[in-house]
């Protein structure tokens, strides 16, 4: 097998996720940013559950999703506003709570003879809900957070420099940044004490906030062609009739 297969997908899969997500704002605008929330909650719960080395480190998968759900966030409130922001974050509780209640009412089912899937099934989703409670748990305090942080180093920058345009990096990566060590210790800690050993634990935080760090750092780019994508937007609201 190629030999740094998980570190190629990795790279990748920021590219093609962050890509989709402006792909929707593009074509739905703000539900778009709904959308993407709402799917990058539920499967980032789901592809927790993977652990993988890459980097020379140990990691659980799913950092690329939670990054992207900071991205839609921060795009949110740097388009339409912290109210905007604010209801991607809503969304995501009510997502991360409705597929709680459906992924486990799947498990009440006796399976048929011939069933192959309810044994895989019911190995992932039996860790499903300590997962969601502790990710639903954080994911409140965090989002909520980064939402607050955005804003507050907004504040800073335009009384500071006198352009609510300029400095975009800084309160995308100043919010971001804190938002996801805050993220990630809680997270882990929550959802893995008990089942890994607070070495792996240790291990797994530090890694997933090294990749972070880069998911933070390379949304920056997205989050300035989010910018251009909705003036663009305006533009042609304004041409046409």
């Amino acid at each position: 097998m190629f030999p740094f297969i998980n570190e190629v997908l990795l790279v990748a899969s920021i590219f093609v996720i962050y890509s989709i997500v402006l792909a929707s704002l593009a074509i739905f605008r703000e539900k778009g940013l709904y959308l993407m929330t709402i799917i990058c909650t539920i499967a980032a719960n789901i592809e927790v559950l993977i652990l993988v080395n890459a980097f020379g480190m140990e990691m659980t998968l799913g950092n690329v999703l939670f990054s992207a759900m900071f991205l839609t966030s921060d795009i949110a409130s740097e388009l339409y506003g912290k109210k905007v922001a604010k209801t991607t974050v809503l969304l995501g509780i009510a997502a991360n709570i409705i597929f709680l209640i459906i992924s486990q009412s799947w498990m009440l089912y006796v399976p048929n003879e011939n069933d192959f899937a309810h044994g895989a099934i019911k190995t992932v989703f039996s860790n499903t809900p300590r997962l969601i409670i502790a990710s639903l748990s954080v994911y409140v305090v965090c989002q909520l957070f980064d939402v607050w942080a955005y804003h507050k180093w907004w504040e800073f920058t335009t009384k500071k420099f006198g352009d609510s345009k300029k400095f975009l990096w800084l309160r995308n990566n100043g919010s971001t940044l804190i938002s996801q060590l805050i993220n990630t210790v809680l997270f882990n800690f929550a959802a893995f004490l008990g089942t890994y050993s607070i070495g792996t634990i240790i291990s797994i935080i530090i890694s997933c906030y090294v990749i972070f760090i880069i998911t933070a750092l390379a949304d920056t780019p997205f989050v300035y062609l989010a910018r251009l994508i909705h003036n663009r937007q305006l533009k042609i609201e304004k041409i046409l009739p």
